[in-house]
């Protein structure tokens, strides 16, 4: 019998499929670039936590990669000996094995014990973190650790870096070990099934759904959808799916084709996606859309930030997960029609967010309304701003109250089969303007490699081409942003533009 890992387990009680593919076809798996993001994340927080919970340097590493399964798991008995803290201690028993990412000494009744601490880069505590816990717990326990307790720490968004390379407090710690310790049965219950999984020498037969994506994604739902029944209008495409009723027609009746869904299980939107979807037409209510914009006068700006946002903060006065604006791109349409351009992006590896709120302030004058698609994120980000600089405070609240969002408009007015169900710019763009397109831009092509990208340019170890060649695809990628939203707009208002 082989000895399953936690993220095994932890596989197998999302999907019985996932593990056994993970075990037996790994080669099918395809992680998404979220998901390696995701494994980057982890580590990074990860090493802050050695330092934090290290605060004597006394504490021991042990590295499976280097030292291999058996060697870690010997030395991590010879060090449950000691009374320094243990990061990434391994334990094996009862067919599982799991590796705890902090291990501290402390007495229980005057005799040496451990409180194990799983470190987590999630902002709060998720329902599969407590099977996480303790499947942790089991093992260890089983192995014959003396384990006094068992918590989760998870980071603090409250929390604001005050520099100096000083990370106390970003981590705030949950106890899980009523809850964790009360799981044995569970957990051992947990072990047999997927061991029996494993066993099986053909794959489970599981159908899609909603366990492909929660809690993780799946590197295997590729492979999952192409052995199943393909449909040639998904009901993927239906936007925002939370009707009950919807739900259970998908998931539990197993529809696969918009043509399978009836009516009276849609709202307003969702039936026009399905209607102009089966027929092969575009929607388009020209005068709602020109009615909509008619009281925004020209000259007219058109806007869109560039963010990057850190678990671990790197600059003073920031928090973990804050989004970070270092680029805009900004178009403005003159009352005579004339369209210019002009940009920021910062590269220097410093917090760019206060030159990013000067330029911004400089670049918009004071009247004209202000264009963005999804108001809800430019919006915060001036809020953010605003709140970090109160001298700015004045004028980038004047900003917010003249932003106007074309999302709604396109969303209420427009749609084209080919948006398979999204409004994102990226989906409208090419059923109104194909002469554009975000497929022609080398390099970066959207929010996520602008972000890789930004780290990438950012790097000392980055060579002073490359990042001239970074900063040229940044300001690509972002002024076709607004340039789409220049065309948006002149399309629901039916006016040409110069060329």
């Amino acid at each position: 019998m082989r000895a399953l890992s936690k993220s095994k387990l932890l596989a197998y009680l999302q999907c019985p499929k996932r593990l056994w593919l993970e075990l037996h076809r790994p080669e099918l798996r395809e992680d998404s670039a979220a998901t390696q993001a995701s494994y980057t994340v982890g580590h990074t927080v990860g090493d802050i936590a050695r330092r934090i919970y290290d605060k004597d340097g006394k504490a021991a590493l042990i590295d499976v990669g280097t030292e291999g399964f058996d060697g870690a798991l010997a030395r991590s008995q010879t060090l449950l000996a000691g009374t320094h803290p243990i990061f990434e201690a391994g334990f094996s028993a009862s067919g599982a094995v799991a590796f705890a990412d902090v291990l501290l000494p402390v007495r229980r009744s005057g005799k040496k014990a451990w409180r194990m601490v799983e470190v987590k880069s999630s902002t709060s505590v998720k329902d599969y973190h407590r099977c996480d816990t303790a499947i942790q717990a089991f093992v260890a326990r089983e192995a014959k650790v003396p384990l006094a307790g068992i918590a989760l720490a998870h980071i603090d968004t409250s929390w604001v870096y005050p520099g100096n390379d000083d990370y106390a407090g970003l981590l705030v710690e949950e106890d899980l070990t009523e809850e964790a310790f009360g799981k044995q049965a569970e957990v051992r219950s947990w072990i047999a099934a997927a061991q029996a999984v494993a066993r099986r020498r053909k794959e489970p037969v599981t159908a899609t759904g909603r366990h492909c994506n929660d809690p993780y994604d799946c590197g295997f739902s590729a492979y999952c959808l192409s052995q199943g029944p393909q449909a040639e209008y998904p009901v993927s495409w239906l936007p925002q799916i939370r009707a009950k009723a919807l739900k259970a027609r998908i998931e539990e009746d197993g529809a696969i084709d918009l043509r399978e869904i009836e009516d009276d299980l849609l709202n307003e939107t969702q039936l026009r996606v399905k209607t102009h979807t089966l027929a092969g037409t575009t929607y388009f209510d020209r005068p709602g859309a020109n009615a909509d914009l008619s009281h925004h006068k020209l000259p007219a700006f058109f806007l869109d930030f560039e963010t990057i946002t850190f678990p671990v903060p790197i600059w003073k006065g920031t928090r973990p997960y804050q989004q970070i604006p270092f680029q805009f791109s900004l178009h403005r349409l003159s009352r005579t029609g004339k369209l210019n351009h002009t940009g920021f992006l910062d590269l220097s590896g410093k917090d760019p967010s206060r030159t990013f709120a000067e330029a911004l302030l400089g670049a918009c004058d004071e009247h004209g309304p202000i264009f963005v698609y999804n108001a809800a994120f430019e919006t915060a980000r001036i809020k953010e701003l605003a709140a970090r600089f109160p001298r700015l405070r004045r004028p980038l609240d004047a900003l917010l109250a003249r932003v106007v969002d074309l999302l709604p408009v396109a969303r209420e007015r427009y749609y084209h089969p080919d948006q398979h169900g999204s409004w994102s710019i990226k989906a409208v763009l090419p059923t109104i303007s194909p002469d554009l397109s975000y497929d022609s831009l080398t390099g970066v092509q959207d929010g996520g490699m602008a972000m890789g990208a930004f780290l990438e340019a950012v790097s000392p170890m980055t060579a002073a081409a490359r990042k001239e060649a970074i900063r040229g695809e940044l300001q690509r990628y972002c002024e076709l942003d607004t340039l789409a939203m220049v065309r948006l707009w002149a399309y629901f208002k039916g006016r040409a533009l110069p060329a």
